[in-house]
């Protein structure tokens, strides 16, 4: 009979700590370690950070760690991701759209001026299902458009400055890793420093000249995020950002600041 009580204790004191392993699990996320000493080794920040460069054969010297680490991030099953807190989550899918495009570029490295080079004309980079993540096979529109866009469940403009498509005209590829702990600062940061880029967004000639992002996703800078309902009422915010002056920022408001946007550079942001 002791033998007995002292199996059913052993079993229960298993199950109780299986139990608060998988608690302590779901508040922390994912340990995004691994990737984010990667990126401080092979990311090279530029005008502090406004833009940065890439070291791909870096990348490529350490592929086995890239390798463990997107291994990592395809055991997380689709019950366990949706226990997350919603900043964990966010991070998660960042951090999973930027590993797994530079582990894109390496298929080609170094024989690619552009990730549009691994494209086809029937089939875009980005619409490639080579991604194993949630119990799906995906691609890095899968993730942008419809894990992060698409869903209903972020609807957070900011994630354009953070998702990064391994190209000059992008935003920078930030050298450390998202976390849920961290997240609101760096995406808030992310946005000052893609703003205060001057390459990318300027007042020329009296007009706002902005990155061709605006114009692809001006409609999530408009759905209600932080109460705006227009392009303009977030620029205005972010006017100090921009080095608008009082006049500047009174056309924004007025919305008789003509606004037009520049020509995106898909050459690739490899170090030079």
């Amino acid at each position: 009979m002791k033998k007995l009580r002292l199996l059913v204790l052993t079993l229960l004191s298993f199950v109780f700590v299986g139990l608060l392993s998988a608690q302590v699990s779901a508040a922390n996320g994912f340990d995004h370690s691994r990737w984010d000493t990667l990126l401080k080794q092979h990311v090279l920040p530029l005008n502090g950070g406004q833009a940065s460069q890439v070291d791909y054969q870096g990348f490529a010297d350490d592929k086995p760690e890239l390798d463990r680490y997107l291994a990592a991030l395809s055991k997380v099953k689709s019950g366990e991701f949706d226990a997350w807190p919603k900043d964990e989550q966010l991070a998660f899918l960042i951090n999973a759209y930027n590993a797994w495009t530079v582990d894109l570029i390496l298929t080609k490295w170094p024989d690619l001026d552009s990730i549009k080079d691994l494209g086809s004309f029937f089939r875009s980079p980005w619409s490639q299902s080579f991604i194993p993540l949630l119990g799906e096979t995906r691609s890095l529109d899968d993730i942008e458009h419809n894990l992060i866009r698409g869903s209903g469940h972020y609807q957070d403009p900011r994630i354009h400055f953070a998702v990064n498509c391994a190209s000059v005209g992008c935003p920078a590829l930030r050298n450390e890793a998202y976390t849920g702990k961290h997240l609101e600062a760096q995406l808030g940061e992310q946005t000052r420093l893609f703003l205060e880029d001057r390459s990318r967004n300027r007042i020329d000639n009296g007009k706002l000249a902005l990155s061709s992002i605006f114009k692809w996703y001006r409609k999530d800078f408009e759905k209600g995020w932080q109460g705006y309902s227009s392009l303009e009422q977030f620029l205005v915010d972010h006017a100090a950002d921009l080095t608008l002056n009082p006049e500047e920022i009174q056309k924004l408001k007025d919305k008789d600041m003509t606004i037009s946007f520049l020509d995106y550079d898909w050459a690739l942001n490899k170090t030079l």
